[in-house]
C-alpha cells in the first residue's frame, strides 16, 4: 500500500505542459491541429488513429490509406506557465490554438479541418 501512495505522490509532482500540436501527412502536406492541457497525452492521438477510432474522419481515412509512416506528430507550441492565480489556462490554450489555425489555415486541401468559423466582426 505504501508503494501506491508513493506512486500517487510522484504523479502529483510530474509537471504537465499544455500546448498545441499538429499531425502532419508528409505525403500531401495536410495537417490536423489541436491543443491539450497535457502534451504527454498526444500519444493517445496516435493510438486512436491506430485503432481506427479518431474523431476526425478525414484524418482517419488518410491514415488508413497512407499508413502510419506517412504521418508525423509535432508540438507546435508549449504554453508558458502563468503565475497569475486568476489566469485561465484553458482560455490561453484556446487563444494559442486559434492563432495556429489562423497561421496555418488547415482547411480544404491544406488540412483536415472543416471550414473556418466566420469571425464575429
Amino acid at each position: 500500500m505504501n508503494r501506491r501512495k508513493e506512486l500517487q505522490e510522484q504523479a502529483k509532482e510530474v509537471k504537465t505542459e499544455a500546448g498545441v500540436y499538429q499531425i502532419r501527412n508528409e505525403r500531401n502536406g495536410k495537417v490536423y491541429i489541436d491543443s491539450t492541457l497535457n502534451l504527454k497525452t498526444v500519444n493517445g492521438q496516435r493510438f486512436m488513429l491506430q485503432m481506427g477510432s479518431h474523431l476526425n474522419r478525414r484524418l482517419q481515412a488518410e491514415w488508413n490509406e497512407y499508413g502510419e509512416s506517412a504521418f508525423v506528430i509535432e508540438v507546435l507550441e508549449v504554453l508558458k506557465k502563468d503565475d497569475n492565480p486568476f489566469a485561465d489556462p484553458k482560455d490561453a490554450l484556446a487563444k494559442c490554438l486559434n492563432s495556429w489555425l489562423e497561421k496555418l489555415e488547415p482547411y480544404g486541401e491544406r488540412g483536415y479541418h472543416g471550414d473556418p468559423k466566420p469571425s464575429a466582426e
